[in-house]
């Protein structure tokens, strides 16, 4: 389903992203005839170049990963993890210099480090995985780069939801995804203690999230989707970065200690928990929006 809207909501373009914008509008624009494969394929490129601009801190973030792991001196004075922590510093500060970023993502970020690091100093300290290398900058084992890498899924939602100017029917209401959230976070921590409800609050997401369809735009249409099917697949990209991360040795499981091999598909279950929690943390910043009048949706979602 697509909807036409004639004028360009503010909150879609985001900061800085103007010239993503008119990327994608002379990409869609056009006075010729087209089928509508040619229209399907010019969309789904259009969508490829706004999903690379919001994941603009993810992306730098693995590409360090991969730059540091290939070229990064082994003798040099500086740990790798270290200059992996002050490059996303760096990368922060100059993403808001240039009005790439706004305050209420770097406030997002700061809670995911916070969040982020407690489950890193957990986890590390039971063994579910270990960062081989040296470090100055650390908390216990765990190097303060990881942070960022936790920051970065919480940049890619808040940034999505300007850039697309994203908005929700049928959304859940905060009270519900809060507790769900709160419930995921836990059960990080005490499945090493009680039974993992992993699967039964997978469950729960499904029926919280059953109805929820969001809507995004591309060019001067919305499209939509049911958003469980976004979580899906952004679950689905963490874990293709976490097998790059685990690649550059960044960190590794104890299953690849003896050479490298891809992480568990398994894993698309913890990621798609991490998601949800993500999510609903930047609905605290961010609240859901629901379609209005002026954009066409209402009657489109009838």
């Amino acid at each position: 389903m697509q909807v036409q809207v004639q004028s360009r909501p503010t909150g879609a373009r985001g900061a800085g992203g103007a010239w993503v914008e008119r990327v994608v509008e002379r990409l869609l624009a056009t006075d010729a005839p087209q089928s509508r494969f040619g229209y399907a394929a010019r969309a789904f490129l259009a969508f490829g170049i706004k999903q690379a601009w919001v994941c603009l801190f993810g992306g730098l973030m693995v590409a360090l990963l991969v730059g540091t792991h290939f070229w990064y001196p082994a003798d040099a004075g500086l740990p790798r993890y270290d200059a992996l922590t002050i490059a996303a510093v760096v990368i922060q500060i100059a993403l808001i210099a240039l009005r790439l970023e706004q305050w209420d993502e770097v406030a997002i970020i700061l809670m995911f480090h916070v969040a982020g690091t407690g489950m890193e100093l957990f986890k590390t300290a039971v063994g579910s995985w270990i960062y081989p290398e040296s470090s100055y900058l650390h908390i216990g084992g765990v190097p303060l780069f990881t942070g960022f890498m936790y920051a970065s899924v919480g940049s890619y939602i808040a940034r999505a939801c300007r850039s697309f100017d994203l908005r929700f029917s049928h959304h859940p209401s905060l009270q519900v995804t809060v507790i769900l959230s709160v419930a995921i976070y836990a059960n990080f921590f005490l499945h090493h203690y009680l039974p993992d409800v992993r699967y039964l609050l997978i469950v729960g997401v499904a029926i919280a999230f059953r109805r929820c369809t969001v809507f995004f735009l591309i060019g001067r249409h919305y499209h939509r989707m049911p958003l469980l099917l976004g979580f899906v697949l952004i679950a689905t990209f963490i874990w293709l970065a976490e097998n790059i991360g685990t690649f550059s040795h960044a960190w590794l499981y104890p299953s690849q200690m003896q050479g490298w091999a891809m992480v568990s598909v398994g894993k698309l279950g913890s990621w798609f928990m991490l998601t949800i929690m993500s999510y609903v943390m930047v609905t605290l910043i961010n609240r859901p929006r629901a379609p209005e009048p002026g954009h066409g949706l209402l009657t489109a979602m009838r």
